[in-house]
């Protein structure tokens, strides 16, 4: 019989392996019943799998819309179509594709649990939380339905930096092992081979690693460890980018006319007030076609992480309306969290702060300017998604389980306001975006924007 002390523990492991098959469950429902065409470039992204299975040529970044895209992605897809193709079952294409997304999103989810535990041996309650922030996690789920690339390139950013933040036995974690970090650029590059915004995190642990050299005063075996790095995640997935330069003139095509619908779509325009400006409309009506909604960046952004504000997953109603105000002010209080537990870091004395919090800190800043950068350069309320941001999903799910943990321990009342929070919102979630339970998307894909642009004219005439 276990121990009096192991059964809290025991518990814990019980509900966290509730908590992942729940998860599994809705990801699986979701990519068998969520119709292909409805999410985000979907069709275009099917387009150019279907071109891989043909022929195992790169096309040129003008044959279609996605080609312009890092490949691995449409690789991995078109082998499998391939695979299914001589079985004579090609149809599981196009249902093994969000299967495996959901796997990726469901190991994301797995390996914050495992960081925490490693690191922080017997917080169970941590781990189990950083765990379902990411299992229930709306982004995750709705991307994990789309042909789509977002989920897979997260998978190897985090793989990468799990690998950096976590010492392997035995080893420091100021000093890994050539091999580690090998496998730490393998991932890098498979990464970057996956999206351009691979390099994020590439660079933020080079830039841990210089840090930590010269406070070690090993500034030489930094220096080593950030070049082999760099050449390993250069050769698996930037020979891409020196390719395009190479024949195209870019690294990564910006403005190509074969994408020229998209600038007209609104808002045409970004400012810096955009990006200190959230309406109350992020939660009274968050569709991002809402005219306030539409010109806040954090506003809009926001309103794609706890819900979906373009409305690809979820129709677009009033009762779905409502349902996303509540969903988002429930979303209110892990993005809180999080926002304490990175200020925590912030203000601890430098000498404080472990090797942990380096790489998961400079990651963090690199890919919050990288997405103002991006948004600021392609100013449509169709860049605006927390999609693009889930390379963040170990870093979210590290600061909000640590402050999410503390209260939860607290004795009293709050303990059980803040357990109680997290279970509505982990609840409302499961029944919103698990495709058909309650809610089945059947309109058309995305919000009709040309409809705001028609109207705008309208008015324009009428001044």
């Amino acid at each position: 019989m276990s121990a009096p002390s192991d059964s809290p523990k025991h518990a814990l492991r019980n509900l966290g392996w509730l908590l992942l098959s729940v998860a599994a469950l809705t990801r699986i429902i979701n990519a068998f019943t969520y119709k292909t065409r409805l999410g985000f470039d979907s069709i275009e992204n099917v387009e150019y799998i279907e071109m891989l299975m043909q022929s195992w040529a790169l096309p040129a970044p003008t044959a279609a819309w996605a080609t312009s895209h890092p490949p691995l992605f449409y690789y991995l897809f078109a082998l499998l179509g391939r695979t299914f193709a001589a079985l004579g079952v090609s149809e599981w294409t196009l249902v093994a594709i969000p299967l495996v997304g959901g796997g990726a999103s469901l190991l994301i989810a797995w390996l914050a649990a495992s960081m925490v535990r490693k690191i922080y041996p017997g917080q169970e309650t941590r781990a189990l939380i950083a765990m379902a922030l990411l299992l229930f996690l709306p982004v995750q789920i709705y991307l994990s339905a789309m042909v789509n690339e977002e989920v897979v390139a997260a998978l190897f950013s985090t793989l990468a930096l799990w690998l950096a933040i976590v010492p392997a036995p035995g080893k420091s974690d100021l000093s890994p092992s050539f091999r580690r970090v090998a496998l730490i650029g393998f991932f890098g590059g498979l990464a970057l081979l996956t999206k351009l915004s691979g390099v994020l995190v590439i660079a933020g642990i080079s830039l841990a690693w210089l840090v930590r050299g010269l406070q070690s005063r090993n500034f030489r075996g930094a220096v080593e460890r950030v070049a082999l790095l760099s050449l390993v995640s250069l050769s698996v997935g930037g020979w891409f980018y020196i390719r395009n330069y190479l024949l195209y003139g870019f690294i990564y095509p910006q403005d190509l006319e074969l994408h020229a619908v998209m600038f007209e779509m609104p808002p045409g325009s970004r400012g810096l007030f955009d990006y200190f400006f959230i309406p109350l409309s992020t939660w009274t009506d968050p569709q991002l076609l809402n005219p306030q909604l539409i010109k806040s960046v954090w506003g809009s952004t926001y309103a794609t992480l706890y819900f979906d504000g373009h409305r690809h997953f979820l129709t677009d109603s009033p009762t779905i309306n409502q349902l996303g105000t509540f969903l988002l002010i429930l979303g209110l209080l892990p993005l809180w969290a999080a926002c304490v537990g990175i200020s925590k870091v912030l203000t601890r004395p430098a000498k404080a702060s472990s090797f942990t919090e380096l790489p998961i800190l400079l990651v963090t800043g690199l890919s919050i300017v990288g997405y103002v950068v991006f948004t600021l350069n392609n100013p449509w309320f169709v860049t605006l998604k927390a999609g693009y941001l889930l390379g963040l999903s170990i870093p979210f799910a590290w600061y909000s389980s640590e402050s999410l943990a503390r209260w939860v321990a607290r004795p009293g009342r709050n303990r059980w306001l803040v357990g109680s929070w997290l279970v509505a919102l982990w609840l409302t979630v499961t029944l919103t975006f698990t495709n058909g339970l309650i809610f089945e998307k059947i309109d058309g894909p995305g919000l009709p924007w040309q409809a705001t642009i028609e109207d705008s004219e309208a008015f324009k005439q009428k001044l």
